[in-house]
């Protein structure tokens, strides 16, 4: 599980609106006193206004700010009451209103007699709207982060489908090559069973990991090149070509084989000296992995109603875990099939 970022835990949001709150108090009110001390103004329009009671009438708009923001608006807004929600936002206007009014009456020891509190109405009506858009704001991203969760876990979910359909169709694969050489070689089975286990151990072990060294991916592929070897003997002609520092980067699991099992299935058979070649390099955090074979189109037209999931499996996973940093192409050309795929490792 990933770690909150430090800005997102509950203790830094409570400081950032004590700060926010404590500027908004006292910066305007020190401002003013040394206006006025500066250029003080006539005795009969001096405000008496005390820290004391300027202190108080922010807390009336602080509570005022989040009652609005959670109490108000989740609570009927939200759950589409918008009368309930007018009536109360109304009223709860008003008293504030009225009551800023008061308070800032006495402090100025009775001297405002404007009829209607117009200082007091833009100052209520300013925390409404901006609680109001911080409330939006806040629900806006609660939802866009839910958003997020869903579709991780979506991913999550066909990633995990993607994979379990990887070891049935690779085993199954393994099981006819060791069948096969109980039949035509059988005192190479014993080291073909010795390979098949390192090879169950990574996917056992290894590949429900997110991501696996490359260095054990290589290893993993070794494995199966060399399981393929036995079985075919010099019937086929098998190069493998690895370069670059392997022991310092990740990859995600099981995404190479499915090129290599392709290559076995698919550039053997009805054809005239079978030949793959498997070059895999990495170079200034790019991995190169190209795997070309000989391919029969009467061969492989009947090999592809068993295909499986091979291709198309490894194909969505890069779109899911690498969508904008790799390149894969797949081309057929004299009689020729080869898989160019690069990947940025992270």
């Amino acid at each position: 599980m990933s770690r909150s970022r430090w800005y997102q835990s509950k203790y830094f949001k409570v400081l950032l609106h004590a700060a926010i709150w404590a500027a908004y108090i006292f910066l305007p009110y020190f401002l003013r006193q040394n206006s006025e001390s500066v250029a003080p103004r006539p005795q009969h329009i001096r405000r008496q206004f005390s820290i004391e009671d300027y202190i108080f009438i922010n807390l009336i708009l602080m509570a005022y700010f989040y009652f609005n923001a959670y109490v108000l608006i989740p609570g009927y807004l939200n759950k589409r009451k918008a009368r309930q929600y007018s009536v109360y936002t109304l009223l709860s206007f008003v008293a504030v209103v009225v009551g800023i009014y008061d308070l800032r009456t006495l402090a100025f020891g009775g001297h405002m007699t404007l009829r209607f509190p117009i200082n007091s109405f833009f100052t209520a009506l300013t925390v409404l709207a901006l609680s109001s858009a911080y409330r939006f704001l806040i629900d806006r991203t609660e939802a866009e982060r839910k958003l997020r969760e869903r579709e991780n876990e979506t991913l999550k979910t066909e990633l995990s489908f993607l994979r379990s359909q990887i070891s049935p169709h690779f085993m199954f694969n393994v099981l006819n090559n060791i069948v096969a050489l109980s039949r035509s070689q059988n005192h190479l089975v014993e080291g073909a069973l010795i390979r098949l286990s390192n090879l169950m151990r990574y996917m056992l072990y290894e590949s429900d990991e997110k991501k696996v060294l490359l260095e054990n991916e290589v290893d993993y592929l070794k494995n199966y090149i060399e399981l393929q070897q036995m079985r075919f003997g010099n019937d086929v002609q098998i190069n493998f070509n690895c370069e670059g520092e392997t022991s310092e980067y990740y990859i995600e699991p099981m995404l190479l084989i499915p090129f290599v099992e392709n290559a076995f299935k698919h550039g053997i058979g009805i054809i005239e000296n079978p030949e793959i070649n498997i070059d895999l390099s990495v170079e200034n955090n790019r991995l190169t992995f190209v795997v070309s074979n000989n391919y029969n189109d009467t061969d492989n037209n009947s090999k592809d109603n068993n295909s499986g999931i091979g291709l198309t499996n490894v194909s969505r996973r890069l779109n899911l875990l690498y969508p904008d940093c790799h390149v894969l192409n797949i081309t057929k050309d004299n009689d020729r099939y080869t898989v160019h795929l690069s990947i940025e490792l992270k």
